[in-house]
Formats: structure tokens, sequence, C-alpha cells
């Protein structure tokens, strides 16, 4: 079974979604578009994070219809899902529209965009479907390229565990030129290279989770967008469950060795704190 679909570890975990959305910088280096999410959120707040949330019940019905979803057939229901919340919640937390059909109208897509955001997390979905058959849109499943896939600790003591599949897409290719945070979930919008939010982590200008960094450590690697999409096209999604270990008396919290990650453990007295 591939690591990517496996089942989670834990039942409890909460399914998530994320999408690391790419562009060539002007040195031909790659860019990745961070959310600086409220001060105000529970999870992460006030911390750079890619933009994503939790997989609704309605994003699997939107992948499994023909007319407004393609390329999903063979996808297990969890992964196909997870596309479509990554093309959800991209729109609604920046603007970036990751559909396929003609070019939209601007105004209709604030409008619609603005709709998302108020409406309850529980009807998010429906909203999304109505706006992809208005506009003739669909969610096309390849453009989402499976990144990895994260777990929180077995051992850490956390309220709400996520269960978070990573994507990798083209943001080049977005219909929408308009992109500005939504305002309460972003607050924020940053176009960088992976070196410079390492340096900024470093520096303290900047806050990010254990995942965050892990995966930024990860795209730092590639300095172009051809090297960075071919190489994870090639490899297979891993499956990341971080855990505790203690080393030379401190305790450090790592990830295994051999999955694309050049940098594996942090020391616990410096990670982020949720």
């Amino acid at each position: 079974m591939n690591d990517f679909a496996k089942p989670p570890a834990n039942p409890a975990s909460i399914p998530a979604a994320t999408v690391i959305l790419a562009r060539e910088g002007p040195a031909g280096v790659p860019e990745f578009l961070l959310v600086q999410r409220g001060e105000q959120l529970a999870f992460a707040g006030g911390a750079l994070v890619f933009p994503g949330g939790r997989v609704d019940a309605g994003d699997g019905r939107i992948a499994r219809n023909a007319a407004l979803a393609t390329g999903f057939a063979g996808l297990a229901d969890e992964d196909a899902a997870a596309r479509v919340t990554c093309a959800r919640e991209a729109l609604e937390e920046t603007g970036v529209l990751l559909t396929e059909g003609p070019a939209p109208d601007a105004a209709a897509l604030a409008t619609a965009r603005a709709l998302l955001a108020a409406g309850p997390d529980a009807a998010e979905a429906a909203g999304f479907a109505g706006m992809l058959g208005a506009m003739g849109h669909r969610v096309d499943a390849g453009r989402f390229i499976p990144f990895a896939r994260w777990e929180p600790p077995a051992a850490a003591a956390i309220a709400r565990r996520f269960d978070t599949r990573f994507y990798l897409a083209d943001a080049g290719r977005s219909a929408s030129a308009a992109i500005t945070p939504d305002g309460f979930e972003a607050k924020a919008l940053r176009w960088t290279t992976a070196a410079q939010a390492l340096a900024d982590y470093a520096a303290g200008r900047a806050a990010m989770v254990f995942p965050t960094w892990c995966n930024m450590h990860r795209l730092a690697q590639y300095q172009s967008l051809i090297s960075l999409f071919e190489r994870v096209s090639a490899l297979p999604a891993p499956y990341v469950q971080p855990r505790f270990e203690t080393i030379a008396g401190e305790a450090w919290l790592t990830i295994p060795d051999g999955i694309d990650y050049p940098v594996t453990r942090d020391r616990v007295a410096d990670l982020r704190r949720e």
C-alpha cells in the first residue's frame, strides 16, 4: 500500500489538505506562496503556513462529479477529496484559482470568494461546487502532485490532530491574477524562496511549525521549478509521523531518514508550540 494512501495512525485525526504553490522567481529559483495565519486562530496563530484546511465531505462529492472534476478516476477517496480541498482553500485564503475553464469574470470571482469566506465551514464545499458550476470550471486532479502526508507524533498531547496531505502545484497556471489574503485565516501573503523563509525563521522574523520548517528544507534543495516538479513527481509521497527521541541527553523531534528531507530533527526546546 502506498504510504500516502494508508489509513491514519490515529483514527481520531482530522483529514486536512495543504497546497504548496510554486512559481519561478526572478532568478529562476522557485518561490512559494506562504500565508501568515491570523493571530486569533487556535492552530498555528501568526505562523507562516501553506494554504490549506480541513477536508469537507462535500469535497469528495465534487471529486466524483464529472461535471465539476476531471482526472480523479482511480484515486482513493481520501486523496481525491483532499485535492479538491486544496483548490477550494487556495481560492478562499489567497485568491489563487486552481481550476480549469474559461477566464472568470473578476467581479463574479471576488463575490464567490467572499461567499466562501462568509459561510459556515460546513457549507464551503457546497458553495465551491456552486461556483464551479456557474463558471463552467472543473478541478483537475493532475494539477496537484502528492508531496507528503504528515500526522502529529503519537506521544504528543494535541487537542486536535490533523492528518494532512501536502500537494505541490504550479501557481503560474492560476486563472486568477488577484492574489490577496482573506483577512481572517490569512492575515498576509508572502512569495518567498525556501532559503529566505528559513533565514527569516532562524533570525526570528517568522514563525513556522515543525512540518512547515521541514518541508521548507526539502524544497530548498531544488534550484529550478523543473527539477522540483520532476523529482517530486518521481518519488512516492512519504508518510511522515515525527517521534520524540532523547539524543545526548536532549529531547528532539525527529522524522525518518531517506525520504528526501535533508533535515530530519530539531530540538524540542526550539519548536514552535501550539
